[in-house]
């Protein structure tokens, strides 16, 4: 005898249910994905130095390589106070309250400005000059250009003279007055310091910048 047939299943309509573990994720386990990666990035990121780099301070002002690291008197862009026990230490474009026995007054040193930067040929030296500002002065201050020296890192002493055809300062500053003048003389390109010593011995004040022709 033949086995009776088997009457056929009716077609089932509408999606087959996934199994567990095979079908897609889920939209909200992969949005979890997305911020868990997200917040992992942002942690990354956070904890990176914010210190700046030695190149970024060598371009905007770092103090000369050749300075002892342990003379340096710098509090950010404060005015420091020069002495001639303890000469301040500074940026170019800073300003320093000198004090004397006798006086005290605001000075600062910015440049210095050359000319012929992007010149297809950069010569080892070049003119450079300097603006001198002075105020707020508290009794006679001698100005000569000869209390002005300039120093660069092969020890070379520069001699800065007032530039021709612009005006000079008074010979003394006194209370009340403010002067700015401009200083000039050839040095060779690279790190250096403008100095002032308004007895011309003792050194109360220091700038440091570059000289850059390119």
């Amino acid at each position: 005898m033949s086995p009776l047939p088997v009457a056929a299943r009716p077609a089932r309509r509408g999606p087959v249910p996934a199994i567990a573990g095979t079908g897609p994720r889920r939209p909200a386990a992969v949005i979890a994905l997305l911020v868990l990666l997200v917040l992992l990035c942002v942690s990354g990121c956070g904890s990176a130095s914010t210190k700046p780099s030695s190149s970024n301070l060598d371009h905007f002002g770092g103090y000369p390589s050749f300075l002892p690291k342990n003379t340096l008197n710098f509090h950010g862009d404060t005015v420091l106070t020069g002495t001639v026990q303890r000469p301040a230490l500074t940026n170019q474009g800073d300003g320093v309250e000198v004090k004397t026995p006798h006086w005290s007054v605001l000075i600062s040193v910015t440049g210095p400005e050359v000319p012929g930067e992007g010149l297809p040929y950069q010569a080892p030296s070049t003119t450079c000059t300097w603006l001198v500002t002075m105020s707020r002065a508290t009794g006679p201050v001698p100005i000569s250009p000869s209390d002005f020296t300039s120093i660069d890192d092969m020890n070379r002493v520069y001699q800065p003279q007032f530039v021709p055809g612009q005006p000079r300062p008074p010979g003394v500053l006194r209370p009340g007055e403010a002067v700015h003048f401009e200083l000039r003389a050839a040095e060779a390109v690279g790190e250096g310091l403008m100095r002032w010593a308004p007895n011309g011995r003792n050194i109360v004040a220091k700038w440091d910048f570059v000289v850059e022709n390119d």
